[in-house]
């Protein structure tokens, strides 16, 4: 109905401008400013909104119908259209794998387009902010500050999904030579801490303004880059792309790789000893909510852990994590879906494995399971909030059922199968069902109806754990286990969970359990995957649980059953899937750029 409004309107405007004055035609729209009113102006506000729009630009999960990466990795997998997703697809055929669409069916080529496109808006802001008299000197190094930030972020996505790309620093204007070389993997690592660096000398140790970039940020961004840099993908010499002419565009060729973790040891401690940052009620005591203290770190507005975040107002109505994550039982889109292989990696309670050849775990393995599992996954049994109000006469509790039940027919004396108000086989909705049998639940508020309501909630960029599992990597590299282990079992004791006390390749894969628990779903597994070259482990069919609640000789109670459906969808690795191609479009219209390994 809006948007019929809003057509109509612009359509009476367009008619009573045709009957005025030819003169009319000359103003200026009052909803835009052009780049003439923002550089020589002399409203401050103008060139605040322009970086404003920057920060805009930096994509997150809690925008569209599922999170930029997880569904492209072994954390989810989306439930809309599963034979024809060309997300499912990618993970399959190595030529359906071309990148990050924004919204299903939108453009493959959204990374590189939103990357260039905002870079290209902090190259204008630097080619025209030593000359606007809007803004004071002080005013001016603060806000070069944030936009070598922004820059810096930016390029820092490129490369992380492209390798080397090339490094633009003006904003190209019509009818010039936009044909450029892409530079090599070091060259734009070197640019990229270079920005941060630069950001670090003019940014505040906390932004006046929440949400916008601080010293922190930029030195968090650094650990991050430097961290990737040294891992094994980006200093295998392209090994694994057979006879590709040139590995220095997706990583180093020469230097020296210890250097590196030291580093990126030295990016994380440089974050730490700001002593700006800390867990988030990093001691629990008896008695204490441990999986809502885990849950609140993405709920509350503001923590101890928050380096950057980008804010919501749910009046606004952007941030719809619940309606496109939420079950349909609930009236919501099902949309990323937890895969078995990660809820059957959440440890239990006492920090053992699960494991379904356990008889225990297998006849409830939802019963007593480490906190951080009750905090990000919804599984069949789990409260979620009230149903809407037409569903309530079937669940007036609101628990999440994704498996079937057997009732007993009296007019047929034969057992009726009753599938679960969740799964896909829902009486309420069916085309947004689970496959796997369980959905998201980090990040959710229980409060806000998602059928109807949209959250407030941050995302968080970059929080404090990453920086310190990053340093505890950084020592795993650098031999120094101890130090590694010391900040492990920190945040595993935030978790509830005893410490780890192996080592060796042991405390390696023990840390990327770690890793891969504590920061789930927020996008860091994908690159995680390919920094430490795990894809042909990581990438397999997915996993779902089929749950049938068996009647019991009295025909009345029930008792559930579970079975680990092995393969929900197939999903394979291929050593191109290490970066993603640049599109056909990009090579047209620059001849320069050559493509990337096994495309």
């Amino acid at each position: 109905m809006k948007k019929k409004l809003y057509i109509i309107s612009v359509t009476l405007i367009l008619l009573n401008i045709s009957s005025c004055n030819k003169d009319s035609l000359d103003l200026k729209p009052l909803d835009q400013y052009d780049l003439e009113s923002v550089w020589n102006g002399t409203d401050a506000s103008l060139i605040q909104s322009f970086i404003n729009n920057i920060y805009l630009g930096l994509p997150d999960g809690f925008i569209g119908d599922r999170f930029i990466t997880s569904s492209y990795v072994d954390e989810t997998m989306l439930v809309f259209n599963r034979n024809t997703s060309s997300i499912n697809q990618s993970l399959i055929s190595p030529s359906s794998f071309h990148g990050f669409d924004n919204n299903e069916g939108s453009s493959d080529n959204y990374v590189w387009e939103n990357a260039y496109r905002n870079i290209r808006a902090c190259n204008v802001f630097f080619d025209n902010i030593e000359t606007s008299s809007a803004v004071t000197a002080v005013q001016k190094d603060l806000l070069k500050g944030e936009v070598h930030f922004l820059r810096a972020y930016l390029y820092q996505m490129l490369v992380s999904v492209y390798g080397g790309v090339p490094i633009i620093t003006k904003g190209y204007k019509l009818n010039e030579d936009y044909k450029v070389l892409r530079n090599t993997y070091a060259e734009c690592i070197k640019f990229i801490v270079e920005e941060c660096d630069q950001a670090v000398t003019s940014l505040p140790l906390r932004a006046a303004q929440k949400g916008r970039a601080s010293k922190g940020a930029a030195l968090a961004l650094k650990s991050r880059v430097y961290l990737d840099a040294a891992s094994d993908l980006h200093n295998s010499k392209a090994s694994w792309a057979g006879s590709y002419a040139h590995p220095e565009l997706v990583g180093y060729v020469s230097g020296d790789r210890t250097a590196r973790w030291q580093s990126a040891k030295d990016a994380a401690k440089a974050v730490m000893d700001l002593g700006l940052y800390s867990l988030y009620k990093p001691d629990p005591q008896p008695g204490d909510d441990i999986a809502k203290n885990y849950a609140d770190i993405f709920l509350l507005n503001e923590t101890s852990e928050d380096i950057f975040v980008k804010y919501y107002l749910s009046k606004i109505g952007i941030n719809n994590i619940a309606r496109y994550n939420a079950p349909n039982g609930f009236h919501c889109y099902g949309g990323n879906t937890p895969i078995g292989q990660l809820v059957d990696a959440y440890e239990m309670k006492d920090g053992s494995k699960f494991s379904w050849n356990n008889p225990v775990n297998a006849a409830k393995p939802y019963l007593d399971r480490e906190p951080r599992f009750y905090a990000s996954i919804l599984y069949d049994g789990a409260y979620l909030r009230p149903r809407p109000v037409d569903i309530q006469g079937s669940d007036p509790l609101g628990i999440v059922q994704t498996g079937k039940f057997e009732k007993w027919n009296s007019t047929t004396n034969k057992i009726d199968i009753i599938p679960g108000l969740d799964t896909r086989q829902s009486a309420i909705e069916s085309w947004n069902g689970t496959y796997t049998g369980y959905y998201l639940m980090k990040f959710m508020n229980r409060s806000v109806n998602g059928q109807f309501d949209w959250q407030d909630n941050p995302w968080r960029f970059i929080r404090f754990t990453e920086i310190l599992m990053n340093y505890a990597e950084a020592c795993l590299e650098l031999g120094q286990e101890e130090e590694a282990t010391k900040y492990i079992n920190m945040i595993r004791k935030r978790a509830g969970l005893p410490g780890v006390t192996t080592s060796g390749q042991a405390l390696v894969e023990s840390y990327r359990h770690e890793r891969r628990i504590e920061l789930a779903f927020e996008n860091n597994r994908f690159f995680d995957i390919r920094r430490w070259m795990i894809g042909a482990q990581a990438y397999t069919d997915v996993q779902g649980i089929d749950i049938v609640y068996k009647l019991n000789t009295d025909k009345i109670t029930t008792t559930p059953t579970y079975k680990v459906i092995p393969s929900v969808i197939a999903r394979a690795w291929n050593p191109s899937f290490y970066f993603l191609p640049i599109k056909l479009d990009e090579l047209n219209k620059n001849n320069k750029l050559i493509q990337n390994p096994l495309y």
